[in-house]
């Protein structure tokens, strides 16, 4: 049976504090093959900006992000475009259950969705930014704003930071 090949692949060792989780690839992520490769999209500059990587990284140097802690992945791995262009069904059952297998897999300390839709797919239900309380085993799910150039109504770097004081501790 033919398995469809990941638009980008998914950077989860074991080991790590955080996983960061999209709906899927953006329209110019998945061009580049990188995460968060749009030039206007703060994902990178907000994981130096609150400590989480010692300097500003790179999409294209996502590959790297493990040596601190991070790992990097979708619900939808199959396809890519903004979420109101993703077909029907992408973000269901099936795709949330393939990420809590990996999440279980990966036991990383923090799940964190980087965008309220993807969180709210993913836990079934109306969240706000922060800790969910929902739980993968021993991994803790938050939500977080877009970082998004389309999403920047909804910015706030504030829970980026207290996800990466959670994380420090």
């Amino acid at each position: 049976m033919y398995a469809p090949r990941h638009v980008l692949p998914d950077v989860l060792p074991s080991g790590l504090n955080i996983v960061f989780c999209g709906t899927a690839a953006g329209t110019v992520s998945a061009a580049r093959g990188a995460y968060y490769a749009h030039p206007q999209n703060k994902f990178w500059k907000v994981l130096h900006a609150v400590g989480l990587t010692p300097r500003l990284v790179k999409p294209d140097e996502y590959g790297e992000l493990p040596q601190w802690g991070i790992g990097l992945t979708d619900i939808a791995k199959h396809v890519s475009g903004m979420d109101r262009e993703l077909p029907a069904g992408v973000l269901g059952s099936e795709a949330c259950a393939a990420l809590t297998a990996k999440i279980k897999a990966a036991e990383p300390k923090l799940l964190a969705f980087t965008s309220l839709n993807a969180g709210r797919r993913y836990l079934g239900r109306a969240a706000g930014p922060g800790d969910s309380g929902a739980r993968i085993g021993a991994t803790r799910v938050w939500l977080l704003p877009s970082p998004s150039p389309t999403a920047g109504w909804n910015w706030n770097e504030a829970w980026w930071r207290r996800l990466a004081e959670e994380a420090r501790r």
